[in-house]
This record gives structure tokens, C-alpha cells and sequence, in this order.
């Protein structure tokens, strides 16, 4: 199994690669997490937010690779506790099916993407800032899994 997080966004802060990559390092290598940064659609004065989350949309659908399940991480989405999500991610495990999660620039996802999504999943009913979106991911995904095998870094 394979897990692509697609992400708007390019130029974070270094603070969130640093997070990102932390967490990264930690992870097995048989549960591959990629990441991959999707530049933000062209903005100016004249930008609608509509159509920049529809250009953005476009470039995430491309990027999916063929055959993977889509995960969108939306704030409408479903909510998990950390216990639900291990269970999620040995479900995932076991389907031998690949899954991409798609992160949304400043404006959100597309109304596209969200319709391609096989799930929608949110993170927190807060409004989230992408850039912490990532980090946040990351360590849920880690922690995640060190339920999955017995790992004593989550704490009930």
C-alpha cells in the first residue's frame, strides 16, 4: 500500500517541512507516505476564489495516479478519533489498494475533487491553515499506526 498526500502549495515555511519530515522518518517502509506540492493556481486582483479552487482542482485530479482511492480532507468531512483512524488505516492496509489524500490550497478544494473523493475526512471542525493541515497529517498518520502495532508513543 501507498499513501500520496497531494498538497497546494509550494514556498511553506520551514517549520512545516521540518514537521512534515520529522514524522516522515519515523513511519515504516512498508507504509509508504509520499508527498508531493502542487503550485497554487495564478492569483491577482482579479482572482475568484472559485476559479482558482477549480484550476487547483484540475492539477490535483492530474496528479492522482491511476487506480488510487482518494481521500479528501475537507472540513465537511467525516470526523475520526485517532483510534478510528488506525482502524481505518489497517483497513487501508489490508486492501492492498493505494490512496491518495488531497490537500486543498487557501481556498479549499474544489467542488470536483470532492466529488472524485471516495471519503471526505476532516481533521477538526476548526478551519485549518493548509500549511498546518500538512503537519498535522502527518503526525495523525504516525500515530496511527503506532496503534496499528503496539507502539507506546499514543496514549490512551
Amino acid at each position: 500500500m501507498r499513501i500520496s498526500v497531494l498538497a497546494v502549495g509550494t514556498r511553506m515555511p520551514a517549520w512545516v517541512y521540518q514537521g512534515v519530515e520529522e514524522y516522515h522518518k519515523r513511519m515504516p517502509r512498508e507504509l509508504g507516505v509520499e508527498w508531493k506540492e502542487l503550485p497554487l493556481a495564478a492569483r491577482n486582483k482579479g482572482s475568484k476564489p472559485e476559479q482558482l479552487k477549480e484550476r487547483e482542482g484540475e492539477q490535483l485530479l492530474r496528479a492522482v495516479p491511476a487506480g488510487d482511492r482518494v481521500i479528501a480532507l475537507d472540513v465537511r468531512g467525516k470526523s475520526l478519533s485517532t483510534p478510528q483512524l488506525a482502524d481505518k488505516l489497517s483497513e487501508w492496509q489490508m486492501s492492498g489498494d493505494n490512496f491518495s489524500l488531497l490537500i486543498g490550497g487557501p481556498d479549499g478544494l474544489s467542488p470536483a475533487c470532492l466529488q472524485r473523493a471516495d471519503m471526505r475526512w476532516s481533521l477538526s471542525d476548526l478551519t485549518l491553515p493548509h500549511p498546518l493541515v500538512r503537519v498535522i497529517l502527518a503526525e495523525q498518520l504516525y500515530r496511527a499506526w503506532t496503534i496499528t502495532v503496539n507502539h507506546p508513543y499514543h496514549r490512551d
